[in-house]
């Protein structure tokens, strides 16, 4: 299928998809007119990078567990690292969620000094 069908059937935009190629996530054949094509199988992989990428993963991530994935919620057939590959991703989350908190309460903390005429 050429670009805007799968554009069309995903919901992602033809920019976007020829951003996941470039990351190496979605590959394309070229036909002879230069059209990328895509294979059938690249809807479910579409899907596939779209949980990913809303789950929080980079696509350098996405990239190393994308060929461990299987349907499109996904699930992992567990490859060599992949599980040791999202733990860093969850201590790499909980030390920003960490530092969200410090500057959430930061600011309230401004706000609670606020001049009282206010």
């Amino acid at each position: 299928m050429l670009i805007g069908e799968l554009s069309r059937r995903t919901g992602v935009s033809p920019r976007l998809l020829r951003y996941y190629e470039e990351q190496g996530l979605l590959q394309a054949e070229r036909g002879p007119n230069g059209y990328r094509r895509y294979g059938e199988d690249s809807v479910l992989t579409v899907r596939k990078i779209r949980v990913l990428l809303d789950a929080g993963l980079s696509s350098e991530v996405i990239r190393q567990v994308l060929p461990c994935t299987r349907s499109d919620q996904p699930d992992f057939d567990w490859c060599a690292d992949i599980r040791d590959l999202l733990d860093r991703e969850i201590a790499a989350l909980d030390a920003r969620i960490e530092g969200l908190q410090r500057n959430h309460d930061a600011l309230n903390g401004f706000l609670a000094r606020r001049s009282p005429d206010e």
